[in-house]
C-alpha cells in the first residue's frame, strides 16, 4: 500500500502535504486493500435492513466505523448496533448522551432509528461513506508518519462543519471538547497544558473561549467557516506541536549527555 510521503516535520511538512494531497490521496487510494473494501461496501450495503445484519457483516462495518473514525470500536458489536438502533430523534439515545458527535453522525447518516427513514439504498450514500473512509484511511496513514498531520487533515476537514453548524457558540465550544482530535488541536494551538483536561468541565469552557480571544481576537467558533482561519489555526498547532517535540528531544538529549559524562 502507498504510504503518504511527508519529507519533513512542522509547518514545512504541512506545507508539502497540502501542495501534494490530491496526488498523494490518489495513489494511496489506488491500493488493491482499499478498492476491495470499497468495492464490497458499494455492492453490499444497499442490502442491508437492519442494524444487526450491518455489525453481523465485519467488511461493512469496517467500512462504517472507518468512515466516522470509530476504527477502535470494531469488536464492540452491542455497543456499534445499540447505538445505530436507537437512531438520534429520541434526546435520550445512546448516540445523543455521548460529548464525542461522531457516534451521532453515524447512527444519523444510516437512519435505523425510530421515525428516521433508512438511507443506505440512496443513489448517494455508498460513495459518500466510502469518500469518508478513504479520506479518514489516508489520515490515519499521514499519521503513523508524522502524528501531527492526522490532526491538521482532520481539522481541514471537520473545523468547517462545526462552525456552520447553527447551534449556540457554547454548544459548539463543549461538541469540540468532546471530539478528541479537535480537542487536541486546539489545546495545542493555545498552548494549554497536559493536565488541562482534569478540570472541571464549565472551567475548561472559560479558559477555551479566553485563550481564543487572545490568538484569534474572538471565541466565535463561526469564524472557522472561513478556510482561511482553519489554516491559521491548523499553522498555530503543528508550530507549536514541532516546538514541543524539538524541547523533548533537547531535554532527552541533554540528560543522555549529562549521564555520559557521569554528572
Amino acid at each position: 500500500m502507498f504510504q503518504p510521503i511527508i519529507p519533513i516535520t512542522g509547518l514545512g511538512g504541512w506545507r508539502f502535504l497540502q501542495e501534494t494531497y490530491d496526488s498523494q490521496f490518489k495513489a494511496f487510494t489506488q491500493s488493491v486493500q482499499l478498492q476491495r473494501d470499497a468495492d464490497y461496501f458499494r455492492e453490499n450495503i444497499g442490502s442491508i435492513e437492519t442494524a444487526e445484519q450491518l455489525v453481523d457483516d465485519r467488511r461493512l462495518l469496517t467500512v462504517t466505523l472507518g468512515a466516522f473514525g470509530l476504527q477502535d470500536d470494531i469488536n464492540s458489536k452491542f455497543f456499534i448496533r445499540k447505538m445505530l438502533e436507537e437512531g438520534v430523534v429520541n434526546d435520550d439515545a445512546l448516540a445523543n448522551r455521548f460529548t464525542d458527535p461522531r457516534y451521532k453522525e453515524m447512527s444519523q447518516a444510516f437512519g435505523f432509528g425510530p421515525g428516521e427513514f433508512l438511507k443506505v439504498a440512496e443513489p448517494v450514500f455508498a460513495e459518500s461513506i466510502i469518500d469518508r473512509y478513504e479520506k479518514i484511511e489516508f489520515e490515519i496513514a499521514a499519521g503513523q508518519q508524522n502524528e501531527a498531520m492526522r490532526f491538521a487533515l482532520y481539522a481541514e476537514r471537520e473545523m468547517g462543519s462545526l462552525a456552520e453548524d447553527d447551534m449556540s457558540n457554547d454548544a459548539k465550544w463543549f461538541t469540540l471538547m468532546g471530539e478528541p482530535p479537535l480537542r487536541e488541536m486546539f489545546e495545542k494551538a493555545l498552548n494549554l497544558p497536559a493536565a488541562f483536561g482534569q478540570i472541571d468541565i464549565d472551567q475548561q469552557l472559560g479558559v477555551f473561549k479566553d485563550r481564543a480571544k487572545k490568538e484569534f481576537g474572538t471565541d466565535d467558533l463561526s469564524i472557522f467557516s472561513n478556510p482561511a482561519k482553519v489554516q491559521d489555526l491548523i499553522t498555530k498547532y503543528v508550530v507549536r506541536e514541532q516546538l514541543t517535540q524539538f524541547n523533548t528531544d533537547f531535554s532527552s538529549n541533554a540528560i543522555a549527555l549529562t549521564l555520559l559524562r557521569g554528572g
